[in-house]
């Protein structure tokens, strides 16, 4: 299988995380792109750099006021002259306000959800060049692969057609699923991250020819909190064409499995004439987050099981943090797709 990747990513370093009050470094490090490129490395994937796309497959998903608002955020912040390091919100009108600002102030607080995306001044390339990786993994499937990767970093799948989010700015998956489209007139999305895609299902949810299925820790207890419950089907033309699997912390192999099998069930009626994989592996029971308990091994079967749909079908990147199993993760979850295909 085929990888992309570009070091263009380690223009984005954040540096604050606040959680549960308290101010540390985030986890969504450069040195994650390390591992997973020690990952690749052991299953012997060739790199290929990404093709520049432009704008074009970003303002497929993605508004042009916050496409607009990423490309001069870092600009307008530093033109303020008392500004810190990196750009965190302060002001969240959550949408409830009239009028859209015009001071980047405002704006920074209008297209963030939360303050897990501090923004610097390398942040809008290293999101542009993640959203080119995933187009040239999506376009090599279109063109014939059976399978690539994306190494994407920054992530993407909770950031919304105008809102950051949760380490992500702009969604990588969707972006890859909408290239996909120019080809196949019904496209289906498995995220398996630990946390549930978001923004993912919110760029979808009223449309009938994308199905969104997410599997990840129970909302209840964990990040989003406000989305990702069973009940979330959809709306409108789209309604049905969403699926949300939570489950309970600390949910290891077997019963991860078994999530799969329905997701397989839906995917399957959709009949999708191709598959996005947002390839998380921070369900790991190594990982800082500890949300799941998938070993290694576990993250070979669900590679297998992704295999088993027979479609064609584009990784992408989303979480996976710092732990020494994170490489191997990797190369376990992409191992396991290919020796069932």
């Amino acid at each position: 299988m085929k990888a992309v990747y570009t070091e263009l990513h380690r223009s984005h370093d954040p540096q604050f995380f606040l959680v549960r009050g308290v101010v540390q470094r985030t986890t969504e490090q450069p040195e994650r792109a390390d591992r997973l490129l020690a990952g690749l490395k052991a299953g012997k994937h060739d790199l290929i750099a990404p093709t520049v796309f432009g704008q074009g497959p970003r303002a497929r998903v993605h508004s042009p006021e916050y496409l607009r608002f990423l490309e001069e955020a870092w600009t307008a912040w530093t033109a303020l002259g008392d500004s810190g390091p990196e750009m965190i919100a302060n002001v969240h009108p959550v949408r409830n306000a009239a009028t859209y600002p015009t001071h980047i102030v405002g704006r920074l607080g209008w297209h963030a959800a939360d303050t897990a995306c501090p923004i610097g001044p390398g942040t809008w390339a290293a999101a542009c060049a993640a959203t080119d990786v995933a187009t040239t993994a999506a376009q090599l499937v279109m063109d014939g692969e059976g399978a690539a990767y994306a190494l994407c970093r920054p992530p993407g799948h909770h950031a919304y057609s105008d809102l950051a989010g949760g380490f992500c700015f702009l969604n990588n998956s969707a972006v890859a699923a909408a290239q996909l489209k120019l080809k196949h007139e019904r496209v289906a999305i498995l995220d398996v991250d630990v946390h549930h895609g978001n923004g993912t299902q919110g760029i979808f949810y009223e449309r009938p020819d994308v199905l969104t299925v997410s599997i990840h820790a129970d909302p209840v207890f964990f990040y989003p909190y406000v989305w990702g419950y069973a009940h979330e089907r959809g709306a409108g033309p789209g309604l049905g064409a969403n699926l949300n699997i939570p489950l309970p912390r600390g949910t290891g192999d077997n019963d991860y499995i078994k999530a799969i099998g329905e997701a397989e069930k839906t995917i399957r009626a959709f009949a999708p004439g191709a598959l996005v994989v947002a390839l998380g592996l921070d369900a790991s029971e190594h990982d800082p987050l500890a949300g799941l308990a998938v070993t290694t091994a576990g993250f070979r079967r669900i590679g297998a099981a992704i295999a088993r749909l027979g479609l064609p079908t584009v990784f992408v990147q989303e979480g996976g943090y710092l732990s020494d199993i994170l490489g191997a993760n990797l190369t376990a979850a992409l191992g396991g797709f290919e020796e069932a295909r």
